[in-house]
């Protein structure tokens, strides 16, 4: 029912939890050289660990650069976990039943797990996690831009699930073998996950498709609306990418965004194809020769427009998330307080 390319990411994510686990047995020489060494040590080190594709670990020495790039990927990825509870969080209580409440629910709190798994990942780079929730709550940081369009029908936490968490998978497959140990091992759990809110997006289009005219009416909308948003979300294109050479140069990424998006795109014709809905772009078609889907790009002056704030709910987003902080601060400083009298 659900198509045969997800399994195929599962299959990718199993393989480098196996590679994680072994790689843990392995070790590069040269660390006691590098811990009493200078820079020049150091650096030899650390460019040792990646050309032979073992992890780098908090302990280790690595470049300001490096760990900068991480702080900020790592950030940016848990604040989307984070905001992106808002607009299916929208709909738990206007799901059709109860079933698809307790479903939706249960998704909603995995993506707060997911938050805190990534927020605890980027502590290890010694980077607190107040001073991560202070820079999105000022607009420093950045989340996914794909989480502020709006969810109008029950069919777009269908459209959020099949293409917002299947991009996102095929997005973070890959970030399973980072080079950076704490960031690989949290997005193994997380991509597991990931794969249940597909299939759970991908069951209730499939649901409306073959339901009523009126409910596939509104999936096929649904899908309409949310479909170049979320080709976007793989960034822009290699040619006008900021990060993406070095941060693939040191094994944070490891495909390029153009990769990903084309894998994207060739997994949802598939998939389209059993559910009975159509992706809105005429232009979409087989290429023989490249053994891919020919398509139209996604909007970039629009995604841009969004990522510096000018989305159709980027202020409505940003004012739910600094209300719920405000909120939440007598929880916060209860905590603090108790922990602080019981620690002997």
């Amino acid at each position: 029912m659900y198509g045969n390319d997800i399994p195929g990411l599962l299959g990718e994510v199993e393989a480098a939890e196996v590679a994680l686990r072994a790689a843990a047995d392995r070790q590069v020489g040269g660390r006691e050289q590098a811990e009493l060494g200078g820079a020049e040590q150091s650096q030899a080190y650390f460019d040792a660990v990646i050309d032979a594709d073992q992890k780098v670990e908090p302990r280790d020495w690595m470049p300001d650069s490096y760990r900068k790039t991480l702080i900020r990927q790592i950030a940016q990825h848990a604040h989307s976990e984070i905001i992106g509870m808002q607009p299916e969080g929208n709909w738990i209580s206007r799901a059709p039943s109860l079933k698809r409440k307790a479903i939706l629910l249960a998704k909603v709190q995995d993506e707060a797990g997911h938050g805190l798994y990534l927020y605890a990942a980027a502590e290890t780079l010694g980077v607190s996690r107040d001073e991560l929730v202070n820079l999105l709550l000022e607009g420093r940081q950045k989340y996914s831009s794909i989480f502020n369009y709006p969810t109008l029908t029950w069919a777009d936490v269908g459209a959020i699930g099949w293409l917002v968490d299947g991009a996102a998978i095929v997005n973070q497959v890959p970030l399973c073998r980072c080079s950076y140990g704490p960031y690989a091992r949290a997005m193994i759990r997380i991509c597991k996950e990931e794969s249940f809110h597909q299939r759970q997006g991908f069951e209730i289009l499939h649901t409306l498709a073959h339901g009523t005219q009126g409910q596939r009416a509104m999936a096929q909308d649904a899908i309409d609306r949310w479909w170049f948003p979320s080709l976007a979300m793989f960034g822009p294109p290699d040619t006008d990418s900021t990060h993406s050479e070095q941060s693939m140069a040191w094994k944070i990424k490891r495909f390029s965004n153009d990769d990903l998006r084309q894998r994207f795109v060739d997994m949802c014709v598939q998939q389209a194809g059993v559910l009975g809905l159509a992706l809105p772009d005429p232009d979409l078609r087989w290429n023989e020769e490249r053994g891919a889907h020919d398509y139209t790009q996604p909007d970039y002056e629009e995604l841009m427009r969004v990522i510096k704030g000018d989305g159709p709910g980027n202020r409505q987003r940003m004012a739910h998330r600094r209300r719920a902080h405000a909120d939440g601060a007598w929880v916060r400083e209860a905590a603090a307080a108790y922990a602080k009298k019981a620690k002997p």
